[in-house]
């Protein structure tokens, strides 16, 4: 029997960011999507262009950039929708509309208030025009799991006469179990035959989100939709590492399928979704989590110095996780050193990045003795992901008046002009970012505070990690701050927030559509 591949649709930048607080700017959407590029993506879902300016911006810029994947938006069957992902799109070698249209009787009935035959007339239309842009179209029943499966191969019919050529059916809710999804691809795909790809996009309400996207894979889909982590809105997406790692590790039984994904691309880009997202994976998640290779028990411990595969079904090094290691490089190094130490943990940086990075590593290194690979990976990717700095921290003094109230004295430079300001409040950290609020003249709202230790020892980098809101109309901004002096750290991060917010303040105020609608 013949090996067949499955595309991997990855949606992290579209349904990943729908997770509270997961919003990016665009310079970070750019950078995961050539990540996702490098993983070997089939085809990354950008955006919903017609959500926002920010929305078609970074999915015009990702069409610009991406050579190998196909770039996908996301557009509800309205030809303004549509139109915007067209034009967001245009420029991509490869691209492709996602359309959609709600198909479950609950859905027709109480959220489109639509009868069926006009929820048909709308998909044929959205799909026709969308092949005005693109000849790549994928057409999305929502709410699949919940569908009449006879009303489901009428609208297929209808979409696939019209010129699509993926038919998406989405556990949109995470209600169905494996037997359920298995049994409702089998019908769909004996039906559609060899005129359209069948796709699944499995929610994990129930924690089934990989098992039903596995099933589905031996019962007839052609394509799994999934995220890096598993990010999305409320429990989450079908994770891409764990779907992959599956397909690779029990080729007992998916021995006639493969993928176009580079595994070792895994655990790169799992840390920078959740570098960039300030999401981390719990530390017992599945391929990417901290604990996935960790051996306490003395039985477990023992049987692994004897052979790895007496506990370890796949090896880190086949998710790009290599056997940490101290830099042995320090102020004195040189570019050329650090570019190849870079290109080994799989940074390939364009010259002006690189120089950036570099300098800051020539700054870490008087600082820190011991520079390990996660010490680089956060610098580089801090580098990467930073929004147009429009505020720069200059400086920063603590103190504490005679009665205990702490207090700050902050310098930042904007437009070459540096600014002195001080401030109290109740707290160290409170009275940092109060002062660069006066700074500023915003008044941000602190939602979330994370500060993790980057490697090891006494000089661990503090990585800082803030969400916060600087208009209660607007999405939680992140931001990302690294230093060995955890005050800096914080500072740095409150300060990138706000140079996200302001890169991106006239586009989020411009919002067009409500993104939350999904598939």
């Amino acid at each position: 029997m013949s090996i067949e591949t499955i595309k991997i649709f990855d949606t992290t930048l579209r349904d990943g960011e729908q997770s509270p607080g997961a919003s990016m700017n665009t310079e970070e959407k750019i950078q995961i999507a050539i990540q996702l590029e490098k993983l070997g993506v089939d085809i990354i879902e950008a955006g919903f262009a017609a959500a926002s300016p920010g929305d078609f911006d970074a999915i015009s810029k990702i069409a610009q950039r991406i050579e190998n994947s196909t770039v996908c938006s996301l557009a509800r069957a309205i030809d303004s929708d549509i139109k915007s992902a067209g034009e967001a799109i245009a420029k991509a070698k490869m691209k492709r509309i996602h359309t959609f249209i709600a198909t479950s009787t609950i859905h027709m009935e109480y959220k489109l208030k639509m009868t069926p035959d006009e929820v048909i007339k709308r998909a044929v239309r959205a799909v026709s025009y969308a092949r005005e842009f693109v000849d790549d179209v994928e057409f999305s029943c929502e709410d699949a799991g919940r569908s009449d499966i006879g009303f489901m191969k009428e609208i297929s019919d209808a979409v696939i006469e019209a010129g699509a050529s993926t038919i998406n059916l989405p556990d949109t809710v995470g209600f169905r179990l494996p037997f359920e999804i298995g049994e409702m691809v089998k019908i769909m795909s004996d039906y559609t035959k060899d005129r359209a790809i069948i796709s699944v996009h499995n929610h994990n309400d129930l924690g089934l989100g990989v098992a039903n996207s596995l099933e589905a894979v031996v019962n007839g889909a052609r394509q799994i939709e999934c995220t890096i982590n598993g990010l999305g809105e409320r429990a989450g997406n079908a994770a891409l590492e764990e779907i992959v790692m599956s397909l690779k590790t029990r080729k007992d039984v998916f021995s006639n399928y493969t993928t176009n994904i580079n595994t070792k691309e895994i655990y790169p880009a799992s840390r920078l979704i959740a570098t960039v997202t300030g999401i981390e994976p719990q530390p017992n998640k599945a391929i990417v989590g901290k604990n996935a290779f960790s051996h306490e028990s003395g039985i477990h411990q023992d049987g692994m110095l004897k052979n790895r595969e007496t506990y370890e079904i796949m090896s880190p090094e086949s998710i790009g996780l290599m056997k940490e290691d101290t830099l042995v490089l320090g102020k004195h190094s040189g570019r050329a050193a650090f570019k190849d130490k870079l290109a080994k943990l799989g940074f390939n940086l364009e010259l002006d990045a690189l120089n950036k990075s570099f300098e800051r590593f020539k700054i870490m290194a008087d600082k820190k003795k011991d520079i390990y690979d996660n010490d680089l990976r956060a610098l580089v990717t801090n580098e990467m992901t930073k929004a147009t700095q429009i505020y720069e921290l200059v400086s920063l003094q603590l103190m504490d008046f005679s009665d205990g109230t702490p207090s700050s004295v902050v310098k930042i430079r904007k437009d070459g002009k540096e600014i002195l300001e001080a401030g109290i409040g109740e707290g160290t950290i409170d009275s940092i970012f109060k002062t660069i609020d006066r700074i500023s003249g915003f008044d941000g709202k602190l939602l979330d505070y994370k500060v993790n230790s980057v490697s090891e020892g006494k000089d661990a980098l503090a990585s800082v990690t803030v969400k916060v809101a600087f208009d209660k109309k607007d999405p939680a901004i992140i931001g990302h701050g690294l230093h060995i002096d955890t005050m800096l750290a914080s500072a740095r991060a409150y300060i990138g927030a706000l140079n996200s917010y302001l890169s991106m303040e006239g586009m989020l105020k411009k919002r067009n559509c409500d993104s939350r609608e999904t598939v």
